[in-house]
């Protein structure tokens, strides 16, 4: 696991230009497979957020003005330069937040989100009627203006392209902060942002951490509109930021505590590769990831170990950019330790440690969890209640559909929820009772449809994203009345 790369030294992206932090700060970012600086980033400084923000302002009059037609040339021109360059941008993932290259499919997702967005602009349409006696009415779409973009570590270059693609096309300027965790990768999009030709003030990307330059976008009397995806701490700071200046619209993909239920009807086949690489996935690093599954009585023993199998055979620790890597190290020390707190807190409840358990920082020199399964954990636990984000599932048992569902439902969270079974009747009682905004039948996280509405019920947030739904987050509706002459 003896690798290491020079640390990169990336720039933000103001008014057009690649630039260093205005007081010349960075700060470091570190492999997590190997704790060796990856790069030295810019730190946004309150006068840089404030420079992107006006840019932005002053470039919106022109580009909303230019069309949408016109408009969706320079998203074709990203998308194909990220696709030119996807192997470097998976690469950048690597060294700054571990997803390894071999599940790293982000970037040619990203150049399908702007190319979508380049076509989809026609749907970008108003109403008319005459409804009214004696007069015309219409509906307009129009942009918001500024929009701020404040986007995840996790999975980031999916991120800064389905926020940033919707709010362009629909004439909007952005300034988009990444995450402190994960800047490498989009600071190279960043770039390929400036080579395809945008207008400079159109499309602004800072980095750094939530103070100063995330508070400031919150807060900033000049941002109409803000799409957050992270934790539901900071999103509820973001809310009250805004609530307290401008009243400023937000849209929050926040946390998960996503339940599988396993009826004994099921593919268990099925149900175990599913749900295991739900959890397996970037190494638990998921915000629907389904680390709650109920498993019925009857087949729990069954269930377990096939499960057990599954996780422990299929997972190749390791290299994050060797291709035969499989499951990563947690994102930085912070995430290291707070997912190990979690798996103490599982012991101390009296849980059952079926598998794993531990890091393997001594013997790895890296972030890396071994994949961990908790059995009859108490539904009171913090385990239970709580978002771990790390390779950590519980498995507990129900005996009745009216017990499963009021287990599943006992969270504050409602991101994603699935259930597996033969019985379509059951199913859809289920679906229905369920609260969460997604939920799959004989399938699990992270397959979503590229053409539903993505967003949680309770606590995982407000608003919903989609191929068919994000533009509508970027744009007012305004109404109109004419009043017709008599003849």
């Amino acid at each position: 696991m003896a690798f290491s790369t020079s640390p990169i030294r990336p720039r933000m992206l103001i008014d057009g230009e690649l630039v260093e932090a205005s007081d010349g700060k960075t700060f470091s970012v570190y492999n997590p497979a190997t704790r060796e600086v990856s790069g030295e980033v810019p730190e946004a400084t309150a006068d840089d957020t404030n420079r992107a923000v006006a840019a932005a302002k002053a470039a919106f009059p022109a580009w909303s003005a230019l069309g949408p037609a016109k408009r969706a040339v320079y998203l074709k021109k990203l998308a194909a330069l990220i696709r030119e360059h996807r192997d470097e941008i998976a690469k950048l993932d690597a060294v700054a937040m571990g997803m390894p290259v071999s599940t790293h499919f982000f970037a040619e997702s990203a150049a399908g989100q702007y190319d979508h967005y380049a076509e989809a602009w026609p749907h970008i349409q108003g109403q008319a009627s005459v409804n009214t006696p004696g007069h015309v009415t219409m509906t307009l779409r129009q942009p918001f203006g500024v929009v701020a973009l404040i986007i995840p570590w996790n999975v980031p270059v999916h991120f800064f392209a389905s926020k940033s693609a919707p709010a362009l096309i629909t004439g909007n300027t952005i300034v988009l902060k990444t995450s402190e965790k994960a800047p490498l990768a989009v600071a190279r999009i960043a770039k390929l942002v400036k080579e395809a030709g945008f207008p400079p003030g159109v499309f602004n990307v800072l980095s750094g951490h939530g103070i100063p330059s995330g508070q400031i976008l919150s807060r900033h009397m000049d941002v109409r509109a803000l799409s957050f995806t992270g934790s539901s701490r900071t999103g509820k700071l973001i809310q009250e930021e805004a609530a307290r200046t401008n009243l400023k619209k937000v849209i929050l993909e926040l946390g998960g505590k996503s339940p599988a239920i396993i009826f004994d009807d099921a593919n268990l086949e099925k149900a175990v590769a599913q749900t295991r690489w739900s959890m397996q996935f970037n190494s638990g690093q998921v915000c629907m990831a389904n680390s709650r599954i109920y498993v019925q009585s009857t087949i729990a023993e069954k269930f377990v170990e096939q499960f057990k199998v599954s996780y422990s055979s299929s997972v190749k620790s390791g290299n994050p950019l060797d291709k035969e890597t499989n499951h990563g190290p947690q994102a930085d020390e912070l995430q290291y330790k707070h997912v190990l707190s979690y798996i103490n807190s599982a012991k101390d409840s009296g849980a059952t440690l079926a598998l794993g358990g531990s890091g393997n920082l001594e013997t790895s020199n890296g972030y890396f969890i071994e994949p961990t399964i908790f059995l009859n954990t108490p539904e009171e636990a913090k385990i239970t209640k709580e978002e771990v984000f790390g390779p950590v599932v519980i498995i507990n048992t129900f005996e009745t559909e009216k017990e499963a569902i009021a287990k599943a439902n006992d969270t504050e969270f409602g991101l994603y929820a699935s259930v597996f079974t033969k019985d379509i009747s059951r199913a859809m009682r289920v679906v229905q009772a369920l609260e969460s905004g997604y939920v799959g039948i004989n399938t699990t996280s992270p397959n979503t449809a590229y053409d539903l509405p993505f967003g949680g019920y309770k606590g995982s947030g407000q608003g919903r994203e989609g191929a068919l739904c994000s533009m509508d987050n970027f744009l007012e509706v305004k109404s109109v009345i004419m009043a017709l002459e008599e003849e």
